[in-house]
């Protein structure tokens, strides 16, 4: 393997390439910018294609129309951006186009804290687009993570034909640490339709709940639009083929959460439990071994795949421990996704939304002040 020296958004930018990133479109904003100048760099070396594009809209719409016509297509953005591009995500839930979104979260909420960490934008990964829908949200907290799981979130993009949101902040993006770089990673490619062209239906499922994908410009023609539609592409109000569509999409991804789900859990056996996501996690990690010199038995849950949750995973942890910790920097979202799915009475949650990490010292206190 060889060793690299990259920023979190190196590694992201340098695994959207190893995974077979093809097109990128994007729009500058700290602190995600150098995802961008990265892979303006990079990309083209490999054949792909770089696009500054003049706002997030349009970037999240191009990234769309690459992944129609059949490449792999990514986008990077933070908070202010990714709410414009909301819209978008909705119209690749509903088409069902594999693509892959990059949130360095800065302090919100409008233009906020430019070049200071947040967890700000948690909920909105998972339900800031309207209607009814799932999609599949992934957290690193190394750099090293940054890369491993920007494979992984194309991988999935194109296994489910679902839209990936890899979150990050802006700690994570901008530190640097030493990468172990394989020769080679795994590529998923989505499935691709083997029949007659002129019998071709775009979402038409014959096995499991994800159709196979034809790129437009190839033989095969078809339809694609927002509205609901049915199995032609064409829009329908038909109750029941509206609610076959609706479930299948959300079908796809929550009756796969436990293959998708990856989590990490520190000391699986201890009384206590800190739930902490990203930079936060860290700051827990080093908390927890200070408590256990003082005979705190305490342990870490941290979710790499955020959404789907992982509720079973969860609700394991919850039966048997005394109390879970919840760290997050902001005034409270996360939390309200843990307690629906836990034990209520069993939660504590702490969270600074100034700019300000979380340090080990405050998880610390936290806990020793609540046991």
């Amino acid at each position: 393997m060889a060793k690299r020296l990259f920023s979190g958004n190196e590694a992201i930018a340098q695994g959207a390439i190893e995974a077979g990133l093809k097109f990128f479109a994007g729009y500058p904003i700290t602190p995600s910018s150098d995802i961008a100048e990265y892979i303006s760099r990079e990309l083209p070396k490999r054949g792909g294609r770089f696009i500054q594009m003049e706002d997030e809209i349009a970037s999240a719409g191009a990234i769309i129309g690459a992944s129609l016509a059949g490449a792999k297509a990514m986008t990077a953005t933070s908070g202010p951006g990714l709410s414009l591009m909301q819209e978008h995500i909705g119209f690749a839930v509903m088409v069902e186009a594999p693509t892959v979104f990059v949130d360095v979260q800065r302090g919100g909420p409008s233009t906020g804290l430019p070049t200071f960490p947040s967890q700000g934008d948690l909920l909105i990964t998972r339900w800031g687009t309207h209607g009814d829908h799932d999609l599949i949200v992934i957290y690193p907290n190394s750099v090293s993570e940054c890369f491993y799981l920007t494979v992984k979130a194309f991988n999935l993009a194109e296994e489910y034909r679902t839209p990936v949101i890899i979150l990050s902040d802006e700690i994570i993006g901008h530190m640097r640490e030493i990468v172990e770089l394989p020769e080679t990673v795994e590529q998923v490619y989505r499935k691709t339709p083997d029949g007659p062209p002129e019998e071709y239906l775009p979402y038409e499922v014959k096995e499991g709940d994800v159709p196979p994908m034809a790129a437009y410009g190839s033989e095969y023609r078809y339809h694609t639009t927002g509205l609901a539609h049915d199995e032609t592409g064409f829009p329908t109000h038909n109750p029941e083929k509206v609610k076959a569509l609706i479930e299948r999409i959300i079908r796809k991804i929550t009756g796969n959460r436990d293959k998708i789900a990856d989590v990490e859990i520190v000391y699986p056996e201890a009384d206590y439990m800190i739930f902490a996501l990203g930079s936060v996690s860290r700051s827990a990690r080093e908390a927890i071994e200070e408590l256990r010199e003082k005979g705190v038995d305490i342990g870490l849950f941290r979710p790499r795949v955020l959404f789907p949750f992982p509720e079973t995973q969860i609700r394991k942890i919850s039966d048997r421990v005394k109390k879970i910790f919840v760290f997050e920097m902001n005034q409270g979202q996360i939390v309200h996704v843990v307690e629906r799915v836990t034990d209520r009475r069993k939660i504590k949650w702490f969270g600074k939304s100034n700019g300000e990490i979380i340090t080990p010292e405050e998880i610390e206190g936290v806990v020793m002040e609540d046991i």
